[in-house]
């Protein structure tokens, strides 16, 4: 999994916009959107090109092997998003 959003994310959809290979879920037109409390990269379909870091207007995305010690079950929980 090269990147991972964590629970900092505020839904702002600025990853969206840039992600090249639209990994990015849910939408904003998404039923699921109103029962998630963040987004979601599909682990993969992600690139790892990085676009989605540097417009994260709320820092909630890390490389995978840069999530910090707290952080790290995010990995398993963007990776069960995809899984369902």
């Amino acid at each position: 999994m090269p990147h991972v959003i964590v629970d900092a994310c505020t839904k702002d959809f600025a990853c969206l916009e840039v992600c090249p290979t639209g990994c990015i879920l849910p939408t904003a037109d998404d039923p699921k959107i109103a029962e998630v409390t963040q987004l979601y990269i599909n682990p993969g379909e992600c690139l790892d090109c990085g676009a989605c870091v540097t417009a994260c207007p709320s820092d909630a995305i890390f490389p995978a092997d840069g999530l910090p010690e707290d952080k790290k079950d995010f990995a398993d929980k963007n990776a069960a998003f995809f899984n369902k």
